[in-house]
């Protein structure tokens, strides 16, 4: 039996709210991702598991601060430093675009790290890579586009023509891992990409066009015995129930993982708890163990409509927790209301009251009547879709810049969807 722990994006150098932290220096959100990353370094240790897969993104860009990168690092020497063979899976945050650039964890492939396996190009590992440990890994790291085009020799335009290329050529090169493989030892698949039928969590940015997809039958293959992926922040498991579930169904095999992100990135994980796994993998079974992070910074995200100024202020209030229970998190509060209403708004009330947060945003939402109307020798028949979206935006009052951009993201999902559109 193999005793894995399986983690992923960790994105340790998020700092994008709060303050520094004025012993270390670092921003309190980094400090934060740290704490988690110790734990599972930690739990690693503690309970001497055989074998750690980090699937990929590290950081939160591809050109880390030595800092973090410091920090990165000595998570990573302790594991090394315990015997702990470890695998860091590159992740499209990790990766530059550009051919020939060094990727963001590339000092561990460089100096030979002891225990430390990078991958970052697809392969499959035996013993004989794994310092002796009877399993075998298939390891599927990101690929850009640039990289991806060089390596098939191809010249396509379109976006969803390349992705299609390079989700072929990885499914023929799993294929051929898989004839490879020793069928007597277990074999785990580690990926960093999207699979079918997974459930974003709210961090996803809209890339139309630039994601790899792998399809569900691909990473449900009966001859695998765990799957650990990541990319996506929120926890699943996709052959099986998952973090959350209340039942003693029996995992299908292979379990297909997503750990999700060891801290939360932002509001869209406002209600997702954070983990990590560790798995007892043998060969055709594998149990799984779901360890839920603790003290993870809390996210507390409220809504409020408002139509009249009657003890606005009030209701804005009793809309958030206790200030007691606010001690710590990060908060948003979103109010939609009639601009006529802006004067009424007691800001610095509502400041006040979410004082003990670590950090308080206030959203402000005015709302105007606005009418579409058209020039007097037009019709909206006579429009193309983006004319009208045009016009959309005009009404919605939005600045030249944002206008050009949604209009380019507009013109870029009408041309994926067809020329009939």
């Amino acid at each position: 039996m193999i005793r894995l722990l399986h983690f992923a994006d960790a994105h340790i150098d998020m700092a994008n709210y709060g303050r520094h932290d004025p012993q270390s220096g670092l921003p309190v959100r980094v400090l934060d991702f740290l704490k988690s990353l110790d734990a599972i370094v930690d739990a690693a240790i503690a309970e001497k598991v055989d074998l750690v897969i980090f699937a990929g993104d590290a950081y939160k860009d591809r050109s880390p601060a030595p800092t973090f990168q410091r920090e990165w690092g000595k998570r990573i020497m302790r594991l090394s430093q315990a015997g702990i063979p470890t695998i860091l899976l590159v992740g499209n945050h990790d990766l530059s675009p550009a051919i020939g650039r060094a990727h963001a964890i590339q000092e561990f492939e460089t100096l030979n790290v002891p225990q430390v396996r990078v991958i970052s190009k697809p392969q499959l590992l035996g013993p004989q890579d794994l310092g002796g440990l009877p399993v075998q890994v298939i390891g599927l790291p990101w690929v850009s586009r640039s990289g991806l085009m060089a390596a098939l020799d191809s010249d396509a335009d379109d976006s969803a023509e390349i992705y299609t290329q390079l989700e072929t050529r990885l499914t023929q090169l799993f294929e051929e891992y898989l004839e490879k493989a020793d069928p007597s030892l277990p074999l785990i698949l580690t990926a960093h990409a999207s699979v079918q039928g997974a459930v974003y969590g709210g961090e996803r940015m809209v890339m139309l066009g630039n994601d790899l997809v792998l399809s569900g039958s691909m990473v449900k293959n009966p001859k695998l015995d765990y799957v650990a992926l990541g990319h996506i922040h929120k926890p699943q498991n996709l052959n099986g129930p998952g973090p959350y579930r209340k039942d003693k169904t029996p995992y299908s095999h292979p379990p297909v993982i997503y750990p999700g992100s060891i801290e939360r990135v932002d509001f869209g994980e406002v209600a997702d708890d954070k983990f990590f796994v560790i798995a007892e993998i043998e060969k055709g079974k594998t149990t799984v163990h779901w360890r839920k992070l603790a003290g993870v910074r809390p996210f507390v995200d409220k809504f409020v409509r408002v139509q009249s100024g009657e003890k606005l202020t009030e209701r804005l209030i009793a809309a958030l927790p206790e200030a007691d229970k606010m001690s710590g998190a990060i908060v948003r509060l979103v109010i939609e209301y009639p601009r006529d209403l802006e004067k009424l708004l007691d800001e610095s009330a509502l400041r006040e009251h979410a004082r003990s947060a670590l950090e308080f945003h206030l959203v402000k939402r005015p709302q105007i009547d606005s009418r579409v109307r058209l020039l007097a020798d037009q019709s909206i028949a006579a429009l193309t879709s983006l004319e009208l979206l045009d016009i959309y935006w005009k009404s919605l009052h939005l600045d030249d810049a944002e206008t050009g951009q949604l209009q380019a993201l507009a013109r870029q999902v009408l041309s994926d969807a067809g020329p009939e559109y």
